[in-house]
């Protein structure tokens, strides 16, 4: 039965469960003895060099379970066989999980605190995620939703741009981001787009209620299906005539406005 608690447990599990791949960042993650992890999946050709010494050593201390694929099954696990080099480590993520399970919680919730969210709208620059996860984290932000369909994924250069803070920042996922944007607003949530024609600007959104902050392409901005899902558009005053900034630098500003 789907809806039994040991089936929902089974599945909030897994669905905070975090894949990284590439042996710098799997060794660092096992180096790491604050980070939860799971599981550890090598490949059975990797040839015995010191990094894999090393990260089966840690395993075992840890008392991490090892799991040996053949090629192919690994590049299953990690989803990226030309990066993996041959590792990916699974990590278990009290913060990483999905929209429906989040909206679900604050539904249930005897305390309504409101929330505030970046939700992500086909932001592909790997550097920029990394970047925007590490303004959110600094500034506050109660997580970020990251569509895995038209948005870049978490992986090596991800985490390294942000630093650390990944693991300290709640990820929501979702399929369909204007969807997902519906269904906060059925819950109640205000929904704001980034726009340089917005009709209000950032610094007229205050009080506290539960809403979200849409960021959109870095070059073609905010997409249409999931503008329709917002209550307004909002932009971010320009001199000298700039017309936009930095996806990750639009992001800081909402995370820390106010706060300076």
């Amino acid at each position: 039965m789907k809806d039994t608690p040991e089936y929902l447990t089974k599945k909030a599990f897994y669905n905070s469960l975090l894949t990284i791949y590439g042996r710098k960042p799997v060794l660092e993650a096992l180096q790491n003895p604050s980070l939860p992890v799971y599981k550890l999946h090598m490949a059975s050709s990797n040839q015995r060099d010191q990094m894999i010494s090393r990260m089966e050593a840690l395993a075992e201390a840890r008392h991490i379970e090892i799991a040996r694929w053949d090629r192919k099954g690994l590049s299953r696990i990690s989803k990226n066989a030309r990066q993996d080099q041959g590792v990916a480590l699974d990590l278990a993520l009290p913060h990483y999980g999905t929209c429906d399970a989040f909206i679900l919680q604050q539904r249930t919730s005897a305390e309504k605190t409101p929330y505030e969210l970046l939700a992500l709208d086909g932001i592909t620059n790997p550097q920029n995620l990394g970047m925007i996860i590490r303004s959110a984290c600094a500034g506050g932000m109660d997580g970020i939703i990251l569509p895995r369909k038209g948005c870049a994924q978490i992986d090596p250069l991800v985490i390294k741009a942000s630093t650390g803070t990944l693991f300290k920042t709640r990820i929501l996922h979702c399929d369909t981001l204007a969807d997902t944007l519906g269904n906060f607003r059925k819950a109640g949530t205000k929904i704001f787009g980034l726009s340089s024609h917005g009709p209000i600007t950032l610094a007229e959104i205050t009080g506290k209620v539960p809403r979200i902050f849409v960021l959109g392409n870095e070059t073609h901005g905010v997409s249409d299906d999931a503008a329709k899902q917002c209550n307004r558009l909002l932009r971010i005053p320009m001199n000298n005539g700039v017309e936009s900034l930095n996806v990750a630098v639009t992001a800081a500003l909402i995370s820390f406005r106010g706060q300076l």
